[in-house]
């Protein structure tokens, strides 16, 4: 698979929340190209350009607190880094697997992260 290794989409939850996720992956993923930002957006993506190839699937870093409200979070690349993700989060949040669906090179999987 070319570009980033694994794309995360969020929805539900306020700017901060959506920050937490993404900080969240940081320990396996590196830092995200942006972290969300924008008040008014009801969804925010984040991508990751680094593979877990590199970093080891640890805990996240520190304490990231509560999340305000559910977030929904759709999480799209490699099977080993959609994996990871999925491991990471559930390590931060309390977590509910809604499914996934599967291509060739590349796996989806959403998750509904409880506050």
């Amino acid at each position: 698979m070319s570009g980033p290794e694994l794309t995360v989409t969020l929805s539900g939850g306020s700017p901060s929340d959506a920050q937490k996720v993404v900080r969240a992956l940081e320990p396996a993923f590196g830092p995200a190209d942006e972290l969300p930002a924008d008040e008014h957006a009801t969804v925010h993506t984040a991508t990751f350009a680094d593979g877990t190839a590199d970093r080891p699937a640890g805990t996240p870093q520190g304490h990231l607190g509560h999340l305000s409200a559910p977030v929904t979070v759709t999480v799209q690349g490699t099977p080993n880094a959609v994996e990871a993700a999925s491991d990471m989060l559930s390590r931060a949040f309390p977590l509910h697997d809604q499914g996934s669906a599967s291509g060739d090179q590349e796996q989806e999987r959403q998750l509904l992260l409880a506050p």
